[in-house]
């Protein structure tokens, strides 16, 4: 699902910096679930965010899809449409959940860059996401799906064998999010909730002084890495976006697992001549 932030790009690269070894996943900052429907499935496994038409629309999936997919079955991709969607749900007006999940997913699907604000005037074909309803759902059956504040949700599920990871709204995108309770004094609070956990957690963040100055601290690893930006690639081929992942445990285990595996699995060591 298309969501602001979302780390399509970068799914690869951070599933390739998870420790080798942890018993529960727990997504802080879950937006379009990228990481999660990315990695294999766990026994424990987590997924929050404070949107709460966004987690509505996660429990719809995955306890009701046949119910979700009836209605969005006969939506109509229009402007007229989307304005009165838009308005409705900023109404605040009460409705059934299957209604608001509804509502909400049509308005991501059809607004310009998943941003929730203006109709995107594309042509989108809701009956093929209906496969992708269907297999959602199945991935999401054995998650726990959580609607809390970060802070009180770390605190929560904070066990030594955790693996957390957080990809808040990044410095100065804060306002680029619609109902997720996060402000430009939260990173401060982000950062003291991880400094204080039991378990591992990873971060990823946009490359900035203030990113590298609130975590530069001893046993803190801060890593650039850039991706390809999306929006700029219409004006600017080739651009990239500079971010950094951040994390308080060795990320590099499981690529040097990787390389000795390939290693062993050489042809000198099948017995053939080097």
């Amino acid at each position: 699902m298309p969501w602001v932030g979302g780390k399509k790009a970068l799914r690869d690269e951070i599933l390739l910096r998870f420790p080798l070894a942890y018993e529960r996943y727990i997504e802080v900052f879950g937006g379009g679930g990228w990481v999660l429907f990315h990695k294999p499935a766990g026994d424990f496994e987590v997924y929050n965010d404070f949107n709460a038409n966004l987690v509505t629309l996660y429990r719809c999936v995955r306890n009701q899809p046949e119910e979700l997919i009836a209605k969005l079955e006969f939506t109509l991709n229009s402007r007229d449409d989307f304005e009165q969607i838009r308005s409705i749900l900023r109404s605040k007006v009460e409705l059934s959940d299957m209604q608001r999940a509804a509502y909400f997913y049509q308005l991501i699907r059809q607004s310009y860059a998943a941003g929730l604000d203006s109709y995107g005037a594309q042509p989108r074909d809701m009956w093929s996401r209906f496969p992708l309803i269907r297999a959602a759902s199945a991935r999401l059956q054995g998650v726990i799906i959580e609607n809390r504040d970060f802070e009180k949700l770390i605190s929560q599920y904070d066990r030594p064998e955790s693996l957390f990871y957080c990809d808040p709204p990044y410095f100065f995108t804060e306002n680029y999010y619609e109902d997720v309770g996060f402000t430009a004094a939260d990173h401060g609070r982000l950062a003291g909730a991880l400094f204080g956990l039991k378990g591992k957690w990873l971060l990823s963040y946009n490359d900035c002084a203030q990113v590298r100055e609130l975590y530069n601290r001893p046993g803190i690893m801060i890593e650039p890495i850039s991706r390809l930006s999306n929006i700029a690639q219409r004006y600017e081929g080739g651009k990239l976006y500079e971010e950094v992942i951040i994390s308080n445990y060795d990320t590099t285990e499981r690529a040097r697992q990787h390389v000795q595996l390939s290693l062993f699995d050489s042809d000198f060591c099948a017995g053939e001549p080097p």
